[in-house]
């Protein structure tokens, strides 16, 4: 079982990228050049006791916080660059500062950045596009996630591309994260990834590798795919989900696009058991979503 992996069989079994984001609204960026280990904050080399430190002030205020690095680069050295970002539709937002310390992380306020309030810090306006290649948490997320980040690094985005860890959804690398806004892409190769930093760019969404935003609930994720793909919507902010009503495994969901109202119902489906990582020791079943109008 060496040579498995995950993403192969995800794309042999067509898994639906639709509705997979993570569901993450604050983000903080850490700049660290690695090695990360299997579990970022735990494994990697900072200074005593923070990883531990973001660990419990991630998990107290819900945000998450992902080591970063400049792609094909290792060493260290110079200040850390640290981006809190704010996924919240149009009213996304992002900011940077650079620490003289690593450890003078400890000094921002996870508490408000999880309820969503500026640190203070300068307004990043260009987006950030977060490639994870993660190869200690997961194989494929290196092997498929590095030529995706050089590409992108290569080009005229590189200022803002990173290499991050672990992001969710092993399965479905290249996996990039688009931040400020939270939108997850995945099944990207270097061609690909540069659709969507071109799409990006204009403030519209690539459909084909969208997994969904991360600032809604995975049903909605879904919803809010389905409805751009019957309607040709892919601005930024041509959907917008109203509301969404759960009744075991049914969604309801309502969402205004173009001056029209949709509602969908988003059935969660649990399908065979298969093994979703290159490195689970047990199979799961594969969840994916069935989309129709309510």
């Amino acid at each position: 079982m060496t040579d498995f992996r995950c993403a192969t069989a995800s794309r042999a079994r067509s898994d639906e990228l639709a509705g997979t984001a993570s569901t993450v609204r604050s983000y903080l960026l850490l700049e660290h050049p690695g090695p990360w280990g299997a579990d970022a904050l735990r494994d990697a080399r900072l200074p005593e006791g923070l990883g531990a430190h973001l660990q419990e002030q991630a998990r107290r205020h819900r945000v998450r916080v992902l080591l970063v690095r400049r792609p094909g680069r290792r060493a260290g050295g110079g200040p850390t660059r640290v981006v809190a970002a704010r996924a919240a539709g149009a009213s996304s937002w992002a900011e940077a500062v650079d620490l003289d310390a690593i450890d003078d992380v400890r000094d921002l306020d996870l508490a408000a950045l999880g309820a969503g309030r500026t640190l203070g810090l300068r307004p990043e306006t260009a987006p950030v596009l977060a490639v994870c290649t993660h190869g200690r948490h997961d194989a494929c997320c290196a092997e498929l996630g590095r030529p995706v980040a050089l590409e992108l690094a290569a080009g005229p985005h590189g200022a803002g591309v990173w290499e991050t860890s672990h992001v969710g959804g092993d399965r479905f690398a290249g996996n990039l994260v688009v931040l400020p806004r939270g939108l997850y892409y995945g099944g990207l190769d270097p061609e690909s990834a540069r659709r969507v930093a071109e799409a990006t760019d204009r403030g519209e969404v690539l459909l084909e590798h969208l997994r969904g935003r991360s600032d809604l609930p995975m049903p909605a994720q879904a919803a809010d795919i389905d409805v751009r793909r019957r309607t040709g919507l892919t601005g930024f902010d041509d959907v917008h989900v109203v509301s969404a009503r759960t009744a075991g495994d049914v969604t309801t969901v309502v969402l205004e696009a173009a001056g029209s109202t949709h509602e969908v119902r988003v059935r969660r489906v649990l399908g065979a058991a298969e093994q979703l990582t290159c490195r689970a020791t047990r199979p799961n079943p594969v969840t994916s979503f069935e989309v129709a109008p309510a």
